[in-house]
């Protein structure tokens, strides 16, 4: 079932017995679920946090190392032109100040949902059932001795361009992003927890993409949660979402902007997903997602559009992201 209530009872009951447990919210929480590291594997559901997951049987033969090639066929400038323009002004107005545009990517590509998750490389990876695979770089929240963190990831360039990181940061449109989700970020710690603190503001973070890497701007916020936090850890956590990197600001009404100009629902794609190993909580964006529809795999990507925006770079920016990160 997939009620509220039981939800909580199942997730409240996991973290007193100190049982570790997968939890997966999808990007309206309309879904929330949760299983035990068996459960998971039962309905094949694979995950890897870490190291920490439920994947170590799955399939152990020797994976050639041929890159998976994807064979993106994106959607046209003018349909990506058409949402960008509604979203602009709805910025121009005021009703937003940065929303997070998507789209789904066609794939032409021989490699199914599996075979993508055992050659991806990413810190958190999820394979559920035939539905979807997602290999994030995003962590969303940390909880450990009783303390809460988040690591907003906002603004990508690739290393190979000259000075990329002088670029990177000095960047106007990225620095106004990454402040504005650093901001809400803050802003929905606070929903829940104590003495919110910005402990590092905009590092850079090295990510493979296939043969290139990628720099990455991060900054770590920490909370202090209340020592009962287990009691109620559900419902704090729903308070929380959906994820402020991956919806924008004002959180409420940019959702509804986006769920107007979208052309599909997005479904598990940007909600959560994390784990408890028995003792502390790690947890991703869902994100890097590669879904399967009627049979055809579909990669839902986007980007953070801010009233600085450039329609050709935001587009490109899209495409930029579907890849698979392998070893």
């Amino acid at each position: 079932s997939n009620s509220l209530k039981d939800f909580e009872k199942k997730v409240t009951d996991f973290l007193h017995e100190e049982k570790p447990f997968l939890f997966i919210i999808d990007f309206n929480k309309s879904k929330k679920l949760v299983y035990s590291f068996e459960e998971a594997a039962e309905q094949n559901i694979y995950f890897n946090i870490k190291g920490k997951g439920n994947d170590n049987h799955l399939d152990s033969r020797i994976l050639d190392d041929s890159l998976i090639n994807l064979h993106p066929e994106p959607i046209s400038k003018e349909i990506y032109q058409k949402a960008f323009d509604t979203v602009k002004k709805e910025l121009n107005t005021g009703n937003s100040f940065l929303l997070n545009l998507t789209f789904p990517t066609t794939l032409n590509t021989t490699a199914n949902l599996k075979e993508i998750y055992r050659k991806a490389s990413a810190p958190y990876k999820l394979l559920y059932k035939d539905k979807f695979v997602l290999f994030s770089p995003e962590c969303y929240l940390i909880i450990k001795n009783d303390a809460i963190f988040s690591y907003p990831m906002k603004g990508t360039i690739n290393s190979a361009i000259p000075n990329a990181k002088e670029l990177l940061l000095s960047n106007k449109k990225e620095q106004y992003e990454h402040n504005t989700i650093v901001d809400l970020i803050r802003n929905d710690l606070s929903i829940i927890a104590k003495k919110v603190k910005v402990n590092k503001f905009r590092y850079i973070e090295k990510i493979k993409k296939g043969n290139q890497e990628l720099l990455q701007t991060s900054s770590e916020i920490q909370g202090e949660l209340p020592k009962n936090w287990k009691d109620n850890f559900a419902n704090l956590l729903l308070k929380t979402l959906p994820a402020g990197s991956i919806s924008g600001a004002p959180k409420k009404k940019t959702i509804d902007i986006i769920e107007h100009v979208e052309i599909m629902p997005r479904g598990f794609y940007t909600g959560i997903f994390g784990v408890f190993d028995g003792t502390q909580i790690d947890s991703a964006v869902s994100i890097r997602y590669i879904e399967q529809i009627d049979g055809q795999l579909h990669y839902k990507s986007g980007g953070g559009i801010t009233h600085l925006s450039k329609l050709d770079e935001e587009y490109q920016e899209l495409l930029e992201k579907i890849y698979v990160p392998t070893i």
